[in-house]
């Protein structure tokens, strides 16, 4: 595994963060390019990127609430965020297909979970697909219950953990 670097986003950041989101994720459920620059505007502080050999290939990008309400697509332009609040609720967990499946999204969780502890978050939240939900529950994420969210036409679980 070459050498990876975790920082915080910057709008400079915001093309090659969308390109890796519409190479990832299908159809409607990608976070359009207005979406990502208002993350990244709003709360570079939760918008945490992954560099390998000086390259973006992965990111991480949330909100934070008072109460979770997973379903809430205003959220995810961050209508409703508060930087102070101690519920972190993740929108995006995107790795570039070339790097997938060589560990590096485990270390990206894994640092964001640590970020997340750091800022004295108490819980992390987020949302995924069938076949994500074994990989969570091995990164510490605890099932909650089927999603209402029909995001991009799909069925969503939701995952929480304690910080």
């Amino acid at each position: 595994m070459a050498h990876p670097f975790f920082r915080k986003a910057t709008p400079s950041d915001t093309d090659r963060c969308y390109h890796i989101e519409i190479s990832a994720y299908e159809g409607d459920e990608a976070a359009t390019r207005d979406k990502i620059a208002t993350r990244i505007a709003t709360y570079p502080e939760g918008f945490m990127i992954l560099e390998v050999d000086g390259k973006i290939v992965g990111f991480i990008n949330c909100g934070c609430a008072y109460e979770v309400v997973m379903s809430d697509d205003a959220f995810k332009e961050l209508v409703g965020h508060d930087p102070d609040a101690p519920n972190v609720v993740v929108m995006s967990v995107v790795l570039d297909p070339e790097y997938q499946g060589k560990g590096y999204a485990k270390l990206m969780m894994q640092s964001f979970v640590t970020q997340m502890t750091n800022m004295g978050k108490q819980t992390i939240h987020l949302m995924c697909k069938d076949r994500h939900i074994g990989l969570y529950e091995k990164m510490g994420y605890t099932y909650v219950k089927p999603s209402t969210s029909d995001h991009g036409g799909l069925a969503w679980h939701e995952m929480a953990m304690n910080l």
